[in-house]
């Protein structure tokens, strides 16, 4: 109790600019940090016609509500780009904190602390213990998951981010710690710019990245949506349903998919039970099994008919 107590203190100081955090110790001797999270580890801002910004990824209250409404996107394959389906709202990053703010706390007005949305939060702690200095020695990269890990958009803010921490630091290469997804999209730079990455990057160190992909993760996002939250917080977040809708537009979330060449010691596998009626009328059960080759066509099955009526019947129809 005392801990949560000291929490809310914390956070109502915070609020109200009563009490500002002085960093005890500061190593300018220390090499450059830039952390990059993964699938769902970025804050997302909407910012309507008029400027106005708000908070749609993460927040608890109003959560679904303004999801739908603000996040909910459409796949354009002419230019490659999940675009809000609200024609009157853009997503953007935050860059406050030189990039830090976008993957700390994913969201920052919660007074109890929830492990679920405190992202790269006890890193950035530690690491400022150690005498890392935010702006000058630890950065952070947080982007729009929507899209793919090797949109032009994404790639073009990255080289900038690194050749502005090389100057930051004072001509130092940066080490990259990068989560989950965040991996892959350091792969896709390397391939595409690997003369720039040799360039400002020193070591890069990627944690559980899925280079072949997350295919049970992936098989259950598509067919059942997913839930980021557990236990009654669900009624507070975003439902499976709003989330399925979401993802199901992503070209982020399909180059997640099991690489079908990739030699599995134990190829991951979809499992489905289904219902049949044999010619007499007589009903079964049986399991039936689809490897990397061949669950695509299982799930184009499963999403041919997938609409997002919901934001018709709020908003009205889609503007072409």
């Amino acid at each position: 109790m005392g801990t949560i107590l000291q929490e809310i203190l914390e956070k109502i100081e915070e609020w109200l600019h009563l009490a500002e955090k002085k960093q005890p110790y500061v190593n300018p001797d220390l090499d450059p940090v830039l952390l990059v999270p993964g699938i769902g580890g970025s804050i997302l801002t909407a910012v309507n016609e008029k400027g106005h910004k708000e908070r749609v990824w993460v927040r608890l209250f109003a959560a679904d509500h303004e999801f739908r409404t603000k996040l909910w996107s459409l796949y354009d394959p002419s230019t490659g780009k999940t675009m809000s389906l609200n024609p009157k709202t853009t997503i953007e990053v935050p860059e406050d904190r030189f990039g830090l703010y976008s993957c700390d706390i994913l969201d920052p007005d919660l007074i109890i602390r929830m492990n679920t949305v405190y992202y790269f939060h006890d890193m950035i702690g530690k690491m400022l213990g150690w005498g890392y200095q935010e702006g000058t020695t630890l950065f952070g990269f947080g982007y729009d998951f929507r899209q793919s890990n090797r949109l032009q958009e994404t790639m073009d803010r990255l080289r900038e981010k690194l050749e502005f921490i090389h100057k930051a630091s004072g001509g130092k290469k940066v080490n990259i710690i990068s989560h989950s997804m965040g991996g892959l999209l350091i792969k896709c730079f390397v391939s595409l710019y690997n003369e720039v990455f040799e360039k400002y990057v020193n070591t890069w160190i990627a944690i559980a990245a899925p280079f072949e992909g997350a295919p049970g993760f992936i098989m259950d996002v598509l067919l059942n949506g997913v839930a980021f939250v557990e236990g009654w917080q669900q009624d507070l977040f975003i439902s499976k349903w709003s989330m399925h809708q979401l993802l199901v537009e992503c070209p982020s979330i399909y180059e997640l998919m099991a690489c079908p060449d990739f030699k599995w010691s134990s190829p991951p596998l979809l499992e489905i039970w289904r219902k049949k009626n044999d010619s007499f009328g007589h009903s079964s059960v049986g399991l039936e099994c689809y490897g990397p080759h061949n669950y695509v066509d299982v799930m184009k099955d499963a999403l041919v008919n997938n609409t997002v009526r919901d934001y018709v019947t709020f908003h009205g129809p889609i503007a072409n």
